[in-house]
C-alpha cells in the first residue's frame, strides 16, 4: 500500500501532517497549520557560473567595500558593531509604542544629513503624520524622501527611482505582495515581502532597516524565517512609563551580540546616554535601610543598580511576594536561602523587591545585593551608601563569583563604591556579617548569626 502523503505544512516550524490540525504538533504554535500542493520531484541541471560569479579563496576577497559605515548615532553603532554595512538586512522590533520609528527617523535624519539619498517607507503612517513628527525631533533633511506606501511593488519602484543609500520600511508587517496570498501581516505575505527586500539589499549593496512588529509575549511576529534571513536583528526594549531605553543586538552577522546601547525618550525625540551610570541610583543623602547597590553587567558595560526591598508584617496564611525589576523565581529562591541559612524568619513579612530606574537585572550576579537589601529591610539597618556587592548565591549559602568580576570592581570603585563585597566572603552569613559590620553604630547591634 502506497503511503500518504502530507498534505498540511506548518509555516513556522516546517512540521507536515496528513491531515489538518489547529495547533502544530511541534512548535505548539495556533492557525499556523495550512494546506500546501506537494510538487512533483524534479532534478536542478547544473549551469555554469560566469567568471564574476566564479569560486575564489577566501584570502582574495576584497572586504573594503563591506566595512562599517557609522550612523551617526554612536549608542546605535554601538549595538550594529560599528555601523551599517552596505547590503545588510537589519531588523529592528518591539513593542508598540517603545520608539522605534522614533529611532530610526532619526538613523535617517543623521544619514541624510551627510548628503546620502534616504527613503522612509512608512506603511503605517501618513507622509503628514512623519513630517511633523520629524518637524518635532528635528530630524528635517532635503536628502530625507517620504513615502507612504504598503505595495511591495510600489516600494520597489521607489527605490529604481530614487536609487537611495539607505532603505527603512516601517513596518514589514504591513506591506503585502501581489505574488503572494493572503493578508499582509501573515506568515506567507511577510516571508515574500523580507526576501524580496533583502534580495534588493544585497544585489545594490543598499542597506535595509526593517522594523518588526511583536506578538503579547515579546517574540517577533511572522514566521521564525524572517529572523534566517535577516543579518541583524535587534531589540527595542523599554517601559513605556519610563523614558530609558535599551537596544540589543539578538543576532549579527557582523559585530557582537553582546553590546547594548541606551537610549532616552524626551519631547523633543531620542537622545543618547553615553554615561548611564547614574541612572539607577536613588538621590537620597540620607541612608535607607532595605537598600543595596550592585555592579550589573549589560552587555560590555558594568552598570551600579540600586536594589531596594521592603518587608511588612502581615497576618495572612500566604505572604506576598511582589518583584519589580527582577525575576521573581530567584528571590523566592533567596528567600527560602535567607530563612534557612541565615536564621531569618521571613514566613511572616510581605516582601517588596524592586530595582530603582526601571532597568531589569535577571542575571544571577546580583543574587547578594538582593539578600543584603533583604536583610537590611528586615533588621531596618541601613547599608552604608559607599557598599556595593556582587556575587551569585548558591542553595547551600555559598557566595559564587559573577561573570566579569574584575570589571565589576574596577567600575564601581571608579563610581565611588570603596567597599565591594564579592566571592571573597565564602558564605553569605559572613556577607551579612561584614555588611553590618561595616555599618555598626551605637544605636544597633550588629546582628549575630
Amino acid at each position: 500500500m502506497a503511503r500518504p502523503t502530507a498534505n498540511f505544512r506548518c509555516t513556522e516550524c516546517g512540521w507536515t501532517s496528513i491531515k489538518w490540525a489547529g495547533r502544530c504538533g511541534e512548535c505548539q504554535q495556533w492557525g499556523t497549520v495550512v494546506d500546501v500542493v506537494e510538487a512533483s520531484v524534479r532534478s536542478v541541471a547544473a549551469v555554469a557560473p560566469r567568471a564574476s560569479q566564479a569560486a575564489r579563496p577566501i584570502t582574495e576577497i576584497d572586504v573594503d567595500d563591506v566595512s562599517h559605515h557609522p550612523t551617526g548615532i554612536q549608542e546605535f553603532d554601538r549595538v550594529l558593531g560599528g555601523g551599517v554595512v552596505p547590503g545588510a538586512a537589519i531588523l529592528l522590533s518591539g513593542e508598540p509604542g517603545v520608539g522605534k520609528s522614533t529611532l530610526l527617523l532619526e538613523v535617517a535624519s543623521r544619514a541624510a544629513s551627510t548628503g546620502a539619498r534616504v527613503l522612509y517607507v512608512s506603511a503605517e503612517e501618513s507622509v503628514t503624520q512623519v513630517r511633523i513628527r520629524a518637524q518635532r525631533t528635528g530630524a528635517l533633511q532635503p536628502s530625507l524622501y517620504l513615502a507612504s506606501e504598503t505595495d511591495l511593488a510600489t516600494i520597489l519602484g521607489h527605490i529604481d527611482q530614487l536609487t537611495p543609500q539607505l532603505v527603512i520600511v516601517d513596518s514589514v508587517q504591513t506591506v503585502s505582495s501581489s505574488l503572494s496570498d493572503g493578508l499582509a501581516g501573515q506568515p506567507s505575505q511577510v516571508r515574500e515581502v523580507a526576501a524580496t527586500l533583502i534580495r534588493v539589499a544585497k544585489e545594490r549593496s543598499l542597506p535595509v532597516l526593517l522594523v518588526g512588529h511583536v506578538t503579547k509575549d515579546g517574540t517577533i511576529a511572522g514566521p521564525r524565517l524572517l529572523e534566517h534571513l535577516v543579518d541583524v536583528v535587534c531589540q527595542f526594549e523599554g517601559d513605556r512609563q519610563t523614558a530609558l531605553r535599551f537596544v540589543r543586538a539578538l543576532k549579527n552577522r557582523f559585530g557582537p551580540t553582546d553590546e547594548v546601547g541606551c537610549f532616552e525618550m524626551t519631547g523633543d525625540g531620542i537622545q543618547e546616554v553615553a554615561d548611564p551610570s547614574g541612572l539607577f541610583l536613588s538621590r537620597s543623602r540620607t541612608p535607607v535601610s532595605g537598600t543595596c547597590v550592585t555592579i550589573a553587567v549589560e552587555g560590555r558595560r558594568a552598570l551600579p543598580v540600586e536594589i531596594q526591598a521592603l518587608l511588612v508584617k502581615t497576618q495572612a496564611p500566604q505572604p506576598r511576594r511582589v518583584v519589580n525589576g527582577v525575576d521573581s523565581s530567584r528571590v523566592a529562591m533567596l528567600l527560602a536561602v535567607l530563612e534557612r541559612r541565615a536564621a531569618m524568619a521571613l514566613s511572616s513579612y510581605d516582601v517588596y523587591v524592586s530595582t530603582v530606574g526601571g532597568i531589569r537585572v535577571t542575571e544571577p550576579g546580583a543574587d547578594l545585593a538582593i539578600a543584603l537589601a533583604i536583610a537590611s529591610a528586615v533588621r531596618e539597618k541601613a547599608l552604608p551608601p559607599d557598599l556595593a556587592a556582587v556575587g551569585e548565591i548558591s542553595l547551600a549559602g555559598e557566595i559564587r563569583p559573577a561573570s566579569s568580576g574584575k570589571q565589576r570592581v574596577s567600575e564601581g570603585r571608579r563610581l565611588g563604591f570603596t567597599s565591594i563585597i564579592d566571592a571573597e566572603a565564602a558564605h553569605l552569613r559572613e556577607a551579612i556579617r561584614i555588611a553590618f559590620a561595616s555599618a555598626r553604630d551605637e544605636r544597633i547591634e550588629v546582628p549575630d548569626f
